[in-house]
């Protein structure tokens, strides 16, 4: 090889490495690649967000305490409402911390009631009302004054069957990735490419015959707690576009009914241009879900005083 072409192949060398770190940097600072939220295996409900995590994804700053809710440390002289679900009420990694409905619940509630108000966020992907119940039997209730359970129709019968997932599927790894531009490929080109889903809105599919036990555990929980307790029943888009939950949705409805559980159905509060996919909302979604659950809220806090 004479030293002309040596020098033309060193160059090329010098400005594919100088451009793959520029796009790795790019990748890792402005976008947040390598800066995933990590999750861990567990006995008692499969998986969960590890802990203690401050993460900054997509532009979007995500933080987990030390009971991995997606919510501040618990504050015991504030008055504690537990919000349980999944992705929904979580948020995942296109939603700013800022932006959740639990968030701007605590600070409005806050600023309404005059004192220190936690609307703590409990819930990871794909978990079931179940898996919820789970977290609340191993983590206990915080003396919460209110629980309250955001679920989509497909919770009906979506119940915790253990399958491996950990660093097994997208979304559910335990550990960073090592090169930005590898996570790219890996988890959103490919699958993309693959599947025509994104990662952030392919579900873990769990399915089952029998009607989900979290829901009526919950009751009885709060029942023998004396804690109020109500169902925020989120449509997907399809049932959005419908004006009208799917059979599982009415199966959840008609069991709220017969056990008088307040049921908030939010197909009319809800708009298209607030999700981020079939079932995810974004942050003006996000907003929406507040909304319905602030009056509801309010209204189960005075009939409890009332009560009392």
């Amino acid at each position: 090889m004479n030293k002309k072409k040596q020098k033309k192949i060193l160059k090329w060398f010098i400005i594919l490495s100088v451009l793959f770190v520029l796009i790795e940097l790019y990748l890792r600072k402005y976008w947040g690649f390598c800066d995933n939220v990590l999750m861990m295996y567990s006995q008692q409900y499969e998986y969960i967000e590890q802990p203690n995590q401050k993460r900054f994804r997509f532009r979007n700053h995500i933080y987990y305490n030390q009971y991995s809710m997606r919510s501040p440390e618990v504050d015991s002289t504030a008055l504690a409402i537990l919000g349980f679900g999944d992705s929904i009420i979580n948020g995942g990694v296109m939603v700013d911390q800022d932006s959740l409905a639990t968030t701007l619940l605590s600070k409005e509630l806050s600023m309404l009631l005059n004192q220190k108000v936690q609307v703590l966020n409990i819930g990871a992907g794909s978990w079931g009302p179940d898996n919820d119940f789970a977290y609340l039997k191993e983590k206990g209730d915080f003396n919460a004054k209110m629980i309250f359970l955001l679920v989509s129709s497909h919770d009906a019968y979506d119940n915790m069957d253990f399958i491996p997932v950990i660093d097994k599927v997208n979304r559910y790894e335990s550990k960073q990735y090592q090169s930005a531009i590898v996570e790219l490929v890996e988890k959103y080109i490919l699958p993309k490419i693959h599947d025509g889903v994104g990662t952030e809105e392919k579900p873990v599919a769990k399915k089952a015959d029998t009607f989900n036990s979290g829901f009526q555990n919950f009751y009885e929980y709060c029942k023998e707690k004396n804690i109020p307790f109500f169902i925020y029943l989120h449509p997907d888009k399809n049932e959005l576009a419908a004006k009208q939950y799917n059979r599982q949705g009415e199966e959840i409805i008609a069991y709220c009914k017969q056990y008088n559980i307040p049921c908030i159905q939010s197909l009319h509060s809800i708009e298209l241009h607030d999700y981020r996919g079939v079932i995810h909302m974004n942050h003006s979604g996000q907003r929406h879900i507040k909304e319905g659950l602030l009056p509801v809220i309010l209204s189960m806090m005075n009939r409890q005083d009332s009560i009392q």
